[in-house]
């Protein structure tokens, strides 16, 4: 299957967004070989730098970094795969300036929502950074369920035990891009989350 056969954004209506960034994920799996899917925040605004792009591509540096960090010897985004880990992103064009707005979210989250959907053996979400938590509690709200992940800062609100339709989910910092490198804490934690939700799998 290729997830960008089933889930498609024809109309690229958002204003706030670059279209010629827009990316999903265009490699060829099974889906029940996932039991984990990692949601960062947007596309990269260069198409080079996608998860899937290859091995310069920036997503792939920096989140192999980040599962080495976590103990996981990989080195590739195929290795990451291997572990059941599927990659994707919860607005599907790059960012014009530092947020998103909230009818981008929303709009977005019609195309997360299908994605989703296709992997029925998943067991865990791990939300990389703040749009990411934003667009699963938007999914989470239209679908009946309430917030999944309350407000407050990520330091404050990760470690606790959250659940959508009996998955466990886990709100985190943005590993995908530069900013990746900038705070040495929150690489840490990245490193924590990850490592928690390899386990609970295992």
């Amino acid at each position: 299957m290729y997830v960008n056969n089933t889930v498609q954004c024809k109309e690229l209506p958002c204003l706030d967004v670059r279209h010629e960034s827009y990316a999903i994920p265009d490699i060829e799996l099974n889906p029940e070989d996932f039991s984990i899917i990692m949601i960062s925040e947007a596309a990269p605004v260069n198409p080079t730098d996608t998860y899937y792009a290859g091995p310069d591509s920036l997503f792939q540096k920096t989140t192999v970094l980040a599962f080495n960090d976590a103990g996981a010897e990989v080195s590739s985004i195929r290795d990451i795969l291997a572990l059941g880990v599927y990659l994707t992103t919860a607005v599907k064009c790059g960012k014009t300036g530092y947020g998103i707005e909230s009818r981008t979210v929303e709009t977005c989250s019609y195309l997360l929502e299908k994605e989703l959907a296709l992997f029925p053996d998943v067991k865990a979400y791990m939300l990389m950074g703040d749009v990411a938590i934003k667009t699963f509690n938007t999914i989470a709200k239209r679908v009946g369920e309430g917030r999944v992940i309350p407000a407050g800062s990520t330091y404050k609100i990760r470690g606790q035990a959250y659940y959508f339709r009996g998955k466990r989910v886990f709100p985190s910092y943005l590993q995908a891009g530069p900013s990746f490198f900038i705070e040495k804490s929150k690489r840490r934690m990245i490193a924590e989350d990850i490592g928690t939700v390899l386990r609970l799998i295992k």
